[in-house]
C-alpha cells in the first residue's frame, strides 16, 4: 500500500504542476493577442521612419554634421541585450544571451565590448562574466513610448560623448506564437542606404535636408529601440505560450502514464488480498 500512496501524491503533484502551466498558457495567450496588435500596428510606422530616414542621410556621413552618423573606428562597442524579467519561455532568453556573448566573442574580438540588458533573465547570465554598465528591469512594468525614448536619449548621448564607438541591439522578433527570430540590428551610428540607382524623384526640403534629417534622427531611434522592445514582449508572450502548452501535454501523458501505473498496482494488491483470504479460508476448513 506504501508504493500505491506515493503514486497517489505523484499523480496529485503532476495534475497540480498540470493546472499551473495549463492557466501560465492561457494567460500568455491573452496577452499575447494585445502585444502582437501592438507590434503589428507599430512595424510598418517603424520600418518606413528608418527607411526615410536612411534615404535622407544616404548623402550624410561621417564629417557631414551628422553627429549620429559619425563612423569612427571602432574601438568601444555596446550591445544592447533585450530579454525577459520572467522564464519558463523555452528557449527565449538563453538564445538572446547566446548570439549576444558569441558576438561580443567572434564579431567584436579585440574590442572593448560592455553590454546593456534590459530584461533580468539577461542580466543575472551576462553580468557574470561580461561588464554591464546598465539593468534596466522597469521598462517592462510600465511600457510606454516615453520610458524607452529615455533609455534610447542616454544611448545617444554616450555615442556622441564618444564612450562608445558602435551600439548594437539583440532582441527577439516576433514572427508567429512558435516563432521568433534573434536579430541584430545596428542602432549607432545610422547606416545611409548604398544604391547606384539614380532618383527620378525631386524633393524640395524646408528647412534644409541637414535639418530635416537632425530633427528626424531622435525619433526614429526612439522608434527603433521601442519597437525592438515591443517585439521581444509579443516573442516573450508567444515563447510562453508555447512552451506552457508542450509542457501541459507532457503533464498530461504523465499523469496518464501514473494512473494506468496506480491502477495496475491498486488491481495487483486486491488479487493478493482475495488470494490471502482464499488461503485462509482453506487453511480453517482443514
Amino acid at each position: 500500500m506504501a508504493n500505491l500512496k506515493e503514486i497517489r501524491n505523484r499523480i496529485s503533484s503532476v495534475s497540480s504542476t498540470m493546472q499551473i502551466t495549463s492557466a501560465m498558457k492561457m494567460v500568455s495567450a491573452a496577452k499575447l493577442k494585445k502585444a502582437q496588435d501592438a507590434i503589428t500596428a507599430m512595424r510598418p510606422y517603424a520600418d518606413k521612419l528608418t527607411e526615410l530616414l536612411q534615404n535622407l542621410s544616404a548623402g550624410i556621413g561621417s564629417g557631414s554634421g551628422s553627429n549620429y552618423a559619425d563612423d569612427r573606428e571602432v574601438n568601444k562597442v555596446l550591445i544592447v541585450v533585450i530579454s525577459s524579467n520572467r522564464g519558463l519561455a523555452g528557449a527565449f532568453n538563453s538564445n538572446i544571451v547566446k548570439e549576444a556573448k558569441n558576438r561580443a566573442t567572434t564579431t567584436y574580438a579585440g574590442k572593448e565590448v560592455s553590454f546593456l540588458t534590459l530584461g533580468k533573465k539577461a542580466n543575472d547570465i551576462i553580468q557574470k562574466s561580461h561588464t554591464v554598465v546598465l539593468n534596466n528591469n522597469q521598462v517592462f512594468d510600465d511600457l510606454t513610448f516615453d520610458n524607452v525614448a529615455a533609455i534610447a536619449e542616454d544611448l545617444m548621448e554616450r555615442f556622441i560623448a564618444g564612450e562608445f564607438d558602435k551600439i548594437d541591439i539583440i532582441y527577439n522578433k516576433f514572427k508567429n506564437a512558435a516563432t521568433q527570430i534573434v536579430t541584430t540590428e545596428q542602432f549607432l551610428p545610422i547606416v545611409p542606404v548604398e544604391t547606384t540607382e539614380v532618383s527620378n524623384v525631386d524633393y524640395i526640403f524646408e528647412p534644409s535636408k541637414e535639418e530635416i534629417v537632425e530633427g528626424l534622427i531622435p525619433k526614429a531611434l526612439k522608434t527603433q529601440l521601442f519597437k525592438g522592445i515591443r517585439d521581444s514582449v509579443a516573442s516573450e508572450h508567444g515563447a510562453r505560450m508555447t512552451a506552457m502548452h508542450k509542457a501541459t501535454d507532457n503533464a498530461t501523458e504523465l499523469r496518464d502514464a501514473l494512473k494506468l501505473q496506480y491502477n495496475k498496482a491498486r488491481q495487483a494488491a486486491i488479487t493478493n488480498e482475495i488470494l490471502e483470504i482464499v488461503g485462509g479460508a482453506e487453511a480453517l476448513n482443514n
